[in-house]
């Protein structure tokens, strides 16, 4: 599963990449985290679908929220990809009928390595310094506006590292995923058939 990616291009051109404009940005960074903010591409709030597209800051994850044992409620636990076969689960159904997104990726990361000593081991396409990565959006009570990744079988330049990579969509899906009916977007969560760069480095997984 992707717990961390890049997105390193200025924001205007990320937006004239998409056809969007340009949202609420907030403290997105270069390197995404669970739980931290990233950038997404949805239709504009309260502009229909099919709409303007709009470049915005969401956290990354949906919050799941867990009690301790006396009860209360603890820090939620952000969910940062969903499963391309288990998008019809309750925490997944309704954003994956009703708000789809495109995540800008500019390269994501898998850890690599003998537990405890794991390194970073980077993935980028080598002709788009900017690809999209499909994913779901919605508005929660914890955290505001959050996104997730969909995840799916991995292809032959991730399986040796992870068994499962993020779904990467060609641009001429771009609009199937955003609003074309569940069925067919659902036929776009398979693993990326062309090339891909892999980028083995000595950088620890972990930041200490």
């Amino acid at each position: 599963m992707c717990n961390l990616y890049r997105m390193t291009r200025a924001h205007a051109e990320v937006a004239r990449l998409f056809n969007a404009e340009l949202g609420r940005i907030g403290n997105a960074g270069p390197e995404v985290y669970p739980g931290l903010p990233g950038l997404v591409v949805a239709p504009r709030p309260g502009g229909g679908r099919p709409g303007p597209l709009e470049l915005r800051s969401m956290t990354w994850g949906f919050p799941l929220v867990l009690k301790g044992k006396n009860g209360q409620p603890l820090k939620p636990k952000p969910i940062n990809n969903a499963r391309a076969d288990k998008l019809d689960g309750f925490m997944w159904r309704y954003s994956f009928q009703e708000r789809r997104c495109l995540i800008p990726v500019s390269a994501f990361a898998e850890a690599e390595g003998e537990r405890g000593a794991k390194t970073r081991t980077w993935f980028t396409l080598p002709d788009q310094e900017v690809f999209a990565v499909a994913g779901l959006w919605r508005d929660t009570p914890e955290w505001g506006p959050a996104y997730t990744m969909v995840m799916t079988e991995a292809c032959q330049h991730v399986a040796g590292v992870h068994d499962r990579m993020p779904v990467i969509l060609k641009r001429a899906d771009w609009a199937d995923w955003l609003d074309g009916p569940p069925d067919a977007a659902g036929l776009l969560c398979r693993p990326y058939p062309e090339l891909m760069v892999v980028e083995r480095t000595a950088e620890s997984w972990v930041r200490r």
